[in-house]
């Protein structure tokens, strides 16, 4: 697949912000015609199917203001610094719906937007649920709920969950559920 590839001439920066950057690259294209990239740099992420013992999935609704609407989700959020993709997982679980999970498998990982974005998802699979206290970021406001897994499944196709870390992560832990 190695003629597959691409190659970077140079790199610019174009805009630096607090949880992503853009840049645009000139690259060699295959046929070693030159091309232009432009990347939305973004850190990596988790995404939590948190499953309660009696088989109900917890979601959080949000609203998402790039699209303008409320979207239902399962918990998730980026990395921070020096943090690993479990230690992320755990967190965000906690702050988005007040679980802890006394389980936390990590299912798969993939590339979000991979046509624009260098965004890596991690999925896992949380188990073993004890209620807490939720504890957002304080320009997070979330309403958590929970919903049996095979309802949750069927919001797939009836249109109901349109996020795609949700979609993903429902449809990854399908066998162990």
């Amino acid at each position: 697949m190695k003629e597959l590839e691409e190659k970077t001439l140079s790199t610019k920066l174009v805009y630096q912000g607090k949880i992503l950057n853009l840049r645009v690259d000139q690259i060699t294209l295959p046929n070693g015609k030159e091309g232009a990239r432009e990347v939305v740099e973004f850190s990596q992420a988790v995404a939590v199917v948190a499953l309660k013992d009696n088989k109900d999935v917890l979601f959080v609704s949000q609203y998402r203001y790039p699209v303008g609407e409320v979207l239902i989700e399962i918990p998730a959020g980026k990395l921070d610094r020096e943090e690993s993709p479990e230690q992320c997982a755990r967190r965000e679980l906690q702050e988005e719906t007040g679980y802890t999970a006394k389980h936390m498998e990590k299912i798969c990982e993939f590339y979000t937007t991979p046509g624009f974005s260098n965004e890596l998802m991690h999925i896992f699979f949380a188990t073993g649920l004890t209620e807490g206290e939720q504890n957002p970021d304080e320009d997070e406001f979330v309403k958590v709920s929970e919903v049996p897994y095979a309802e949750a499944v069927k919001m797939i196709g009836d249109g109901k969950l349109r996020d795609g870390k949700t979609i993903a992560g429902l449809l990854a832990v399908n066998g162990k559920v």
